[in-house]
C-alpha cells in the first residue's frame, strides 16, 4: 500500500499541471493546421506541409505532440540543425530556399505544437 503513495502523488501532480496529455492526431487533423502568420503559412504550405501531414512520408505530423515531444526534448538548436542539414528523408532546409534560420525555427515551433 505504501508503494502506491508515490505513484498516486505523481498522478495527482500530472493532473493538476493544467496541461492535458497529448493525443495523437490523424493526418486529416494535421493537414487542417496552418501557422497564424501569413508569411509562415505560405512557407509551410510550399515546403513543409507536403510531408508533415502525410503519415507515409514518415515525417513527424504537424501538431502531433505525441510524436514531437521526444524530438522537442532534444532542444530547439538540435531541431534547427537537423532542419538546416536535412535528416533521413528530409532534404537540407526542407527545400525551403526562402527560409531563414528564424523562419525554420518558427516553422519547427509550429509543427511541434509550440507556436505561441
Amino acid at each position: 500500500m505504501r508503494a502506491l503513495l508515490p505513484i498516486a502523488a505523481l498522478l495527482l501532480a500530472a493532473c493538476s499541471s493544467g496541461e492535458a496529455p497529448a493525443a495523437p492526431l490523424t493526418a486529416e487533423q494535421s493537414a487542417a493546421l496552418a501557422p497564424k502568420d501569413p508569411r509562415l503559412a505560405q512557407l509551410y504550405a510550399g515546403s513543409c506541409k507536403g510531408c508533415h501531414t502525410v503519415k507515409a512520408a514518415q515525417a513527424p505530423l504537424t501538431g502531433d505532440r505525441t510524436i514531437w515531444n521526444s524530438r522537442w526534448a532534444q532542444g530547439e538548436a538540435a531541431l534547427l540543425a537537423a532542419a538546416i542539414q536535412g535528416k533521413k528523408g528530409m532534404p537540407a532546409g526542407g527545400q525551403c530556399f526562402e527560409c531563414t534560420p528564424g523562419d525554420l525555427t518558427a516553422l519547427i515551433r509550429f509543427m511541434a505544437g509550440r507556436e505561441p
